[in-house]
C-alpha cells in the first residue's frame, strides 16, 4: 500500500491501526511488536520494551517504518539501501513507574534543587527488572554504538516542537563487558528523564503556558548510523531537510524545499554550526558564492571516540563521548573522498574531488553534481509523500553511510519526521517604505509575521566591541540582561553579529534558547569580516519560530537592508556591560513583519 493512496493523514493513521492489530493477531513475529514479545531487532521492525504512549518522536519512527518499508524505492535498489536503524521505544508507563518508585516527584518539582544535584539523584535511582531484563536481552543484538533519545508527548508537536530542549546521549557500547555497557545505556535513560526539569525546559514550559508536571517521556534507543575509521565512529553524512524553503534563490521556490548536510554525527547540523545548504530539487545549483563556501565550509565534525575511559554523563552531559575531529585528520581515514572539493586558487574556481592542491570544502559535489548517489532525488521524494501524508510542512533528519555493507551498497536512513510549524500569516500586512529619519531598522530578509506595538526596549551587541574569541562571555551577559527583563515581563529586540543560537562559538553567540527567552524579535547582523549564514534547519531556529518569534537578517553589504545606528545610540541607556547595551525608546516601537513577502520594518511609533 502507498501512502499517497490515502487522502490525509487520519485516513491513513487509521488503516495503519487496523492493519497492526490485524497483523498482532493473525502473526506474532509481526513489525511491530507487543512490549511482551520476545525481542527480534532488526531494520524494520520497532521493538517496544514498555506500554505507553509512544511520545512525539516515537510516533514519527513509526510513522517512519510504514513510509520506508512500503514506498517503491525499487529503482535505486541498486545504488543504494534505504533503510531506518534498529529501534526500540520504551513507553511512558515506565516513567511514571521509575517517578512513583524512586519517589522522585517531590525532587523533580523543587525549582530550589541545583538541576546537576537533580540528575545525581535521578541516575542513583533504579530502573524496574522488568525494563532491566529486556534492555540486556537487546543489548544481545545491537553491537554498534547506540543513541538513547527524549520522545516526551509534547516534542514535535504541531505546535511547539520542543527542539532540542531535552537531552540525548550517545553510548559507545564497547565497554569489556556487557554489563558495563548495560550500566551506561541505563543510566542515560534516567538522564533523559532528568532532561525534563533542566533550565531549559522549565523556561520553555513557561512560555508556552504549560505544566512541567503534566510532562510524560518515552526514550528511543537506535542503533547509531556510521562506521568506525581507526578509534573514532561516525556517519559519513548527516543532515535535516524540510518541505519548505525559507530562502530561495533564483529560480527555487519555497514550497521545493531545502536540505543541510555535514559530515559525522548530525549534532553538527542541529547544533547550528558550518554546514552546507542545498536544494533537493536542484541539487547542482549552488547557494553560495566561491568566497561564502571558503568562509563558511565544514572544518570540524563530531564523532564518538570508542577508547574514551570513564566516560560522565552526570557531569559531562550529552558530550561526553563525542570528540571534534579536524578535516585534515578525518582525510587520512579515506572517508571525505566524495564529500570533498577543492579551492583552485590559481582559476579561483572550486573544483570537485581530492585531485588538486588547495583548501578543501566540504560540498559533497560528487554526490549532489556527479550523481554519485541519488541522494538529492530521494530527500525530494521522501519530503513530498510525507508533506502530504501529513498535511503540513515537514522535516526529515537523515545519515548516510557510505561503506558497502548490506548488499555491497552504501546506505541511507531516515531517523526522525516531525512537523514544522510554519509562522502564522493571517493578513496581508503592508511593510511602507523606509525612512532614515523614523526608520530603525529594515530588512527584505525575515520571518515573522504580524504587528507589535508594546516593546520599547532594544539589547543589542556594540559592533565596535564585538570579539568572535569572547562570545562565551557574551553568553553570559546576555542571560544576566534576559534575567533582568523576565522578571519585569517585558519582552525586547535582541541585535547581534553571527548565528544566535549555535553550537560553534566562532560563528556567532551560541546561546540556548532559553537565555533569550524574553526576546520577541531576534535580530542576526553581520558585521565586516564577520559573515553571517542564517541558523536554518537549527533545534534554535525551529523554537523561534514556533513561537512567532521574528527572526530578521540584515547584511552589512546590502544594498536594501539597514540598521539605523545614529537612532539607535541616541537612545536612554538602560544597563551597559562589556559587550551589550540595554537602551529604552521613549515611546513604543511600530514592528511590522510580512511574512509573504519576507519584509520587516521597525519604526518609531510617532502617533
Amino acid at each position: 500500500v502507498q501512502v499517497t493512496d490515502f487522502e490525509n493523514l487520519e485516513a491513513f493513521r487509521q488503516y495503519f491501526l487496523k492493519t497492526i492489530k490485524q497483523y498482532k493477531e493473525e502473526k506474532r513475529k509481526g513489525k511491530i511488536l507487543n512490549y511482551d514479545d520476545v525481542l527480534i531487532a532488526d531494520e524494520k521492525n520497532i521493538v517496544s520494551l514498555a506500554s505507553g504512549s509512544l511520545g512525539g518522536k516515537g510516533r514519527g519512527l513509526a510513522f517512519i517504518n510504514t513510509l520506508i518499508y512500503n514506498l517503491d524505492f525499487s529503482k535505486y535498489s541498486d545504488e543504494i539501501n534505504i533503510k531506518t536503524p534498529i529501534t526500540a521505544i520504551i513507553g511512558t508507563d515506565e516513567f511514571e513507574l521509575f517517578m512513583e518508585n524512586n519517589k522522585l516527584t517531590k525532587i523533580a518539582y523543587d525549582t530550589h534543587i541545583p538541576y546537576l544535584e537533580l540528575r545525581k539523584q535521578f541516575a542513583q535511582a533504579n530502573l524496574s527488572d522488568k525494563l532491566i531484563a529486556k534492555l540486556d536481552r537487546l543489548l544481545d543484538q545491537l553491537k554498534k554504538p547506540i543513541a538513547v533519545r527524549s520522545s516526551s508527548i509534547s516534542e514535535d508537536s504541531i505546535n511547539h516542537p520542543f527542539a532540542g530542549v531535552f537531552d540525548t546521549y550517545l553510548i559507545p557500547n564497547n565497554k569489556p563487558t556487557k554489563k558495563e555497557n548495560l550500566q551506561e545505556l541505563t543510566t542515560a535513560i534516567k538522564l533523559v528523564y532528568a532532561s525534563i526539569y533542566s533550565e531549559d525546559s522549565r523556561t520553555y514550559f513557561k512560555t508556552i503556558h504549560q505544566k512541567v508536571e503534566d510532562e510524560r517521556m518515552a526514550v528511543i534507543i537506535q542503533e547509531l548510523v556510521g562506521s568506525q575509521h581507526e578509534h573514532y565512529y561516525y556517519p559519513h553524512i548527516s543532515g535535516t531537510a524540510q518541505s519548505y524553503n525559507y530562502y530561495p534563490i533564483a529560480h527555487m521556490k519555497p514550497e521545493e524545499g531545502f536540505a543541510v548536510a555535514a559530515m559525522g554525527l548530525g549534532y553538527y547540523v542541529v547544533g547550528g554550526e558550518k554546514s552546507f545548504r542545498f536544494s533537493p530539487k536542484y541539487p547542482s545549483t549552488d547557494v553560495f558564492t566561491t568566497k561564502d563556501m571558503l568562509k563558511s565550509t565544514q572544518v570540524l565534525l563530531h564523532a564518538i571516540d570508542l577508547h574514551k575511559k570513564n566516560i560522565d554523563y552526570v557531569n559531562d552531559g550529552e558530550n561526553a563521548p563525542l570528540v571534534n575531529l579536524d578535516i585534515s585528520e578525518v582525510e587520512k581515514h579515506g572517508t571525505i573522498n566524495h564529500c570533498v572539493s577543492v579551492y583552485n586558487a590559481e582559476n579561483d574556481r572550486i573544483e570537485s574531488g581530492l585531485s588538486g592542491n588547495g583548501p578543501r570544502i566540504i560540498n559533497f559535489a560528487n554526490i549532489l553534481k556527479h550523481d554519485y548517489l541519488p541522494l538529492a532525488n530521494i530527500l525530494d521524494e521522501l519530503l513530498n509523500t510525507a508533506k502530504d501524508a501529513f498535511g503540513s510542512p515537514i522535516e526529515l533528519e537523515w545519515a548516510v553511510n557510505l561503506s558497502k555493507t548490506d548488499n555491497n551498497l552504501p546506505s541511507f536512513y531516515l531517523l526522525q519526521i516531525k512537523p514544522i510549524v510554519t509562522t502564522l500569516i493571517n493578513k496581508d500586512l503592508t511593510v511602507k517604505k523606509p525612512d532614515k529619519i523614523s526608520s530603525v531598522l529594515y530588512t527584505e530578509s525575515s520571518l515573522g509575521n504580524g504587528e507589535i506595538t508594546t516593546i520599547k526596549d532594544l539589547i543589542y551587541v556594540d559592533p565596535e566591541k564585538f570579539d568572535y574569541l569572547k562570545t562565551l562571555d557574551m553568553v553570559r551577559e546576555i542571560e544576566f540582561l534576559n534575567e533582568q527583563l523576565l522578571k519585569h515581563n517585558r519582552n525586547y529586540i535582541l541585535i547581534g553579529p553571527g548565528r544566535w543560537g549555535t553550537r560553534d562559538r566562532f560563528l556567532g553567540i551560541p546561546v540556548t534558547w532559553a537565555q533569550i527567552s524574553n526576546a520577541k524579535v531576534i535580530v542576526e547582523i553581520s558585521i565586516p569580516n564577520f559573515p553571517l549564514d542564517s541558523s536554518l534547519g537549527s533545534h534554535f531556529f525551529h523554537n523561534i519560530t514556533s513561537m512567532n518569534v521574528g527572526y530578521l537578517s540584515v547584511q552589512d553589504s546590502s544594498l536594501t537592508d539597514f540598521i539605523n545606528w545614529d537612532i539607535v545610540k541616541k537612545q536612554k541607556v538602560i544597563t551597559q556591560t562589556e559587550f551589550f547595551k540595554h537602551i529604552q525608546f521613549e515611546k513604543p516601537l511600530k514592528i511590522v513583519m510580512n511574512g509573504k513577502q519576507r519584509k520587516s520594518l521597525i519604526s518609531l511609533n510617532n502617533h
